[in-house]
């Protein structure tokens, strides 16, 4: 009886349900091990053949890795995040009498209650900039014109966190850069200034900026230059920019491009983005700091820019107008007007001259072109190498300080009118007899001699003082050789045949 009862006890239950549950838990793990061992197996084999990084490749990468550590420590300290306020004026409607008053004006023995009051608004900015000069306790920091031009208040912050009030210095709107300058006696480093006519496709290029707000502060991208020479920026500017994949964005515009020296090579401008607010797609574009180096002491010894004037308007010609010229493949810009009385005009450089290069120098196209001449000194000569009937020579012109007025007198512009030869496909657009003759008229410009005395766009230019325009050499030719005293046109409109008014010189 006692032995049942100790059988039959809680405490015998209790060991026997444990008991059970051991043997149940290693039975468990059996299993479990059982099922796990081909992975187990597969793992130790891949244990046993580790991939091996060779030495001399972690060399390379980790010696290219310092490098851009060194990059980023060497500039960032010197870039400086620009923070604006533009205050503007917006006058608020008086809703006085509504409706009728605000739509239909005051009613008779009324006051006019529509003008309201005006109101200031606050609209906030921001950039990038870098410091590229000291004097006596004055930092003075190259950045874009457009991220400052508007500014009633800048502040410029460097990495540190430190903020300083700054003050516009001067700008240079053709080239898109601007200077502000800050007072501290803490000592800033200074950008070392590279040499962009040495960047070459292929290069490494880092770009530096505060991109998309403050959230991203002082970023860091890597990439390469993709192309040189790049020419359409906005706002007519006249760089030939350095495009780059490094990724850039809003925010990042006055910040600097550098090389792998950490020398700036650039100042991050513009991107060109077919998405939604303009992110990047791998189309950053700088301006050459080389373009930038003449602006930065003329802006910090005088706060102005001076930009020297030829006197002639350029254009990088169409295929078939360089073919007709006899300058196809040859680099240059197109004098296609010269402004009467201009350094240009007294110098000799006539219309239809193809202008090779300044100096000596190259001129690319074009927009290189302009810049070359805005960077001479008003008061210096400069050899002009021109294509002229498909000869090339030296013209020597005393360069003169270029003004928005001077530049903008169509009256003195010389003929005023855009001309191209008659292929094939223009005289069936036109619907013209194929063996139809002249010029067309593309542009006449308003207020120019070939305005004032009555050619019109669409217009086909067959004489000039009464010799025959067969093609566009001998226009330009009779242009230099028969005009000097006074200018006609022979032309046909339509189905008449008429002539000009003569401009008298």
């Amino acid at each position: 009886m006692k032995v049942f009862q100790k059988l039959s006890s809680k405490n015998l239950l209790v060991f026997n349900l444990v008991l059970i549950g051991i043997i149940f838990g290693f039975s468990l793990a059996f299993l479990s091990f059982s099922c796990s061992t081909p992975q187990a197996k597969k793992t130790a084999r891949a244990q046993e053949n580790p991939v091996i990084i060779s030495e001399d490749a972690l060399a390379v990468a980790e010696g290219l890795q310092t490098a851009f550590r060194s990059v980023a420590d060497k500039v960032l300290p010197s870039v400086v995040e620009l923070k604006t306020t533009s205050i503007r004026k917006q006058t608020i409607p008086n809703f006085n009498g509504i409706p009728w008053e605000f739509f239909f004006g005051p009613r008779e023995g009324r006051p006019d209650n529509r003008g309201g009051q005006e109101q200031e608004y606050r609209s906030q900015g921001l950039g990038s900039g870098i410091i590229v000069r000291h004097n006596n306790g004055t930092y003075y920091i190259l950045t874009n014109n457009h991220v400052v031009q508007d500014a009633d208040k800048i502040i410029a912050a460097t990495r540190d966190g430190k903020e300083y009030p700054a003050e516009l210095v001067g700008k240079d709107d053709r080239k898109d850069l601007a200077m502000v300058s800050i007072k501290t006696s803490d000592p800033l480093p200074l950008a070392v200034l590279g040499d962009s006519d040495a960047v070459r496709v292929g290069d490494w290029a880092i770009a530096m900026g505060n991109p998309l707000g403050e959230q991203f502060s002082f970023s860091v991208t890597m990439g390469i230059v993709s192309a040189l020479g790049r020419t359409g920026g906005p706002g007519g500017n006249i760089n030939d920019f350095i495009q780059t994949d490094a990724p850039i964005n809003q925010g990042n515009s006055g910040g600097p491009l550098v090389n792998i020296r950490g020398e700036v090579i650039g100042i991050n401008t513009w991107i060109a983005s077919n998405v939604s607010g303009g992110g990047s797609v791998g189309l950053g574009f700088a301006i050459p700091i080389n373009n930038a180096k003449r602006t930065v002491d003329q802006l910090i010894n005088s706060g102005a820019v001076s930009s020297g004037w030829l006197g002639v308007s350029l254009n990088d010609p169409a295929r078939e107008t360089a073919k007709d010229l006899g300058v196809e493949g040859k680099r240059g810009a197109f004098a296609s007007q010269v402004f009467l009385g201009s350094p240009a005009d007294k110098g000799g450089i006539r219309p239809g001259d193809y202008i090779t290069h300044v100096d000596g120098k190259e001129a690319r196209g074009m927009n290189q072109l302009t810049m070359m001449v805005s960077d001479l000194k008003p008061g210096d000569r400069a050899v002009f190498t021109v294509i002229r009937s498909g000869a090339s020579m030296d013209i020597s012109v005393r360069i003169e300080e270029r003004t928005d007025q001077v530049a903008a007198d169509n009256k003195k512009l010389w003929p005023g009118l855009y001309v191209v030869t008659l292929s094939d496909e223009m005289r069936e657009s036109l619907k013209l007899d194929k063996n139809a003759r002249g010029l067309y008229v593309g542009q006449v410009i308003e207020n120019t001699p070939a305005d004032i005395i009555g050619l019109k766009q669409g217009d086909r230019i067959t004489g000039l003082n009464g010799e025959d325009v067969r093609d566009l050499a001998s226009f330009y030719k009779l242009l230099r050789e028969k005009a000097d005293k006074e200018l006609w046109f022979s032309f046909t409109r339509g189905d008449s045949n008429l002539d000009t008014l003569k401009f008298k010189r």
